[in-house]
């Protein structure tokens, strides 16, 4: 082996080690970033609220440190949930974006492959099986067919395809049922069904951090304001279709919301995984192959709608940048934003002297125009109707409006010349005794004058629907007659 194919490997495997992804699985707490980060998200959970997440990260970090494993250094890491969050948002595991005004936590391309090679390793026997390797037969088969040029070839092909076809369908009508393959093959096949579809969310989780990607470059550019925007959006736009039928995530995607975009697709293999499921075979799955095998429709319409979602969300930030972008209003900013750092930058020195603002500028407006659209002088207001005129539709309305300040008043009145507030409204009628009226005959004892006492009152005021409230205050004795101000 020469010097430069080794060298050469050796910096393919140091640029696959400097990535995320191997961080993650490589790092010193990287069972316990796998455990929490699986217990975090799953199929139907793609995205968990922010203070959600730093809550039941939390309660994982008190329950394995209640059950000891933080004695070694190198098994739980140090610090709070938000901290422990913050942490794997900075080393790319987890993207904080903004869904429907709430602050949420997404797994990264990075911590989405993590995951799943961790789960492909620690979820039993790896095996070179019919299954797959019927299956990357039929994909070589199926590429070697859609590349033939030569048409005598390919009729010859399908002309055999159809022979078999024919064959397996005299037998069934012959024997009149269908022999399905043993539990063990069966096993096998599932467990390659699970194994493609173990792919599929780092595909679409890759399609939407490109998008992502794009929109950041696309609103950079426009700031810039370096080349004309429509430059910019056809750039965009044409990076956008590359995406889509250039990379593999893209064609992934392509494929799946050809799927998706037919429900009765969804339906039928919803209801084919369902089926499955209730055959013997299935009883050899464990629970966690189970719940993925049941769960690979709705896999596959999350990781859609998170592609979706990322492309009405570029959409929707470039257009409002489009919209709002003024390159001489930004030059103005710039250049303000450089005279204030220079600014700060003059007063940095430890012998400046800087004279203190001791009062605001008064900004100078001037004489300010004086006119009027109506040369008639404004008019008085019209005077109030009188209270006894007022009309009301029942009984009721009034009972459930203000303090009755006649009827209070005219009972003061007839009482001596001191008298105790609490003993006064206990003997008010039923009709005057409301809460409110407390308050209005506590308004009349006040402008007559009163006395505080040191002692503690408790009276029961009676509402109009017929129930009570109980109300203490502090001891009052009010006059009956207002106290004249030579007293």
């Amino acid at each position: 082996m020469t010097g430069s194919r080794a060298e050469a490997a050796y910096t393919r495997a140091v640029t696959a080690f400097s990535t995320p992804t191997l961080d993650l699985l490589h790092g010193r707490f990287a069972p316990f970033v796998v455990a929490s980060l699986t217990l975090l998200f799953n199929a139907d959970r793609a995205s968990v609220a922010v203070a959600d997440a730093h809550a039941e990260l939390a309660e994982v970090l008190d329950e394995l440190r209640a059950a000891g494993y933080d004695e070694d250094d190198r098994k739980l890491p140090s610090g709070s949930g938000r901290d422990v969050c913050r942490n794997w948002v900075r080393l790319g595991w987890l993207i904080q974006q903004i869904d429907d005004d709430v602050e949420v936590y997404r797994l990264s391309a990075h911590a989405v492959a993590a995951l799943e090679i961790s789960g492909r390793t620690g979820g039993g026997r790896t095996r070179v099986s019919n299954s797959r390797v019927r299956t990357l037969l039929d994909a070589v088969d199926h590429l070697s067919v859609s590349a033939e040029v030569d048409p005598v070839r390919r009729l010859s092909r399908l002309h055999a395809e159809r022979e078999l076809l024919d064959a397996e369908i005299a037998r069934i009508q012959e024997s009149g049922h269908a022999d399905p393959a043993d539990d063990e093959e069966l096993l096998e096949e599932a467990e390659n069904v699970l194994h493609l579809a173990r792919e599929l969310p780092a595909d679409f989780t890759r399609v939407a951090e490109s998008l992502r990607a794009m929109q950041r470059d696309v609103v950079a550019h426009l700031r810039r304001d370096e080349r004309p925007t429509s430059e910019v959006l056809r750039e965009y736009l044409q990076r956008a279709q590359d995406v889509m039928q250039s990379t593999p995530e893209g064609r992934a995607f392509a494929g799946a919301l050809r799927l998706i975009g037919d429900p009765d697709r969804i339906d039928a293999l919803t209801e084919q995984l369902r089926g499955l499921l209730g055959l013997p075979f299935a009883r050899m799955l464990d629970g966690t192959q189970r719940a993925e095998l049941d769960a690979i429709a709705r896999r596959v319409e999350l990781g859609v709608e998170e592609v979706l979602a990322a492309q009405r969300r570029a959409s929707h930030v470039i257009t409002g940048q489009v919209k709002t972008h003024d390159p001489l209003r930004d030059r103005q900013i710039d250049d303000l934003l450089r005279d204030v750092i220079a600014g700060l930058h003059g007063w940095s020195g430890p012998a400046t002297v800087v004279d203190p603002v001791r009062s605001m500028p008064l900004i100078d407006l001037g004489h300010l125009r004086q006119t009027t659209s109506d040369i008639r002088p404004p008019r008085a207001p019209a005077p109030l109707t009188d209270a006894d005129d007022v009309d009301f539709l029942d009984h009721d309305t009034r009972a459930w409006g203000g303090p009755r300040y006649a009827e209070l008043e005219a009972y003061v009145a007839g009482l001596g010349a001191d008298f105790d507030l609490a003993d006064a409204f206990r003997a008010v009628p039923d009709a005057a005794r409301r809460p409110v009226d407390l308050l209005g005959l506590l308004e009349i004892a006040h402008r007559n004058g009163l006395t505080d006492g040191d002692g503690i009152s408790t009276v029961e005021a009676l509402r109009p629907d017929g129930t009570t409230r109980r109300f203490a205050f502090g001891t009052v004795t009010a006059r009956s007659t207002k106290e004249d101000a030579d007293e």
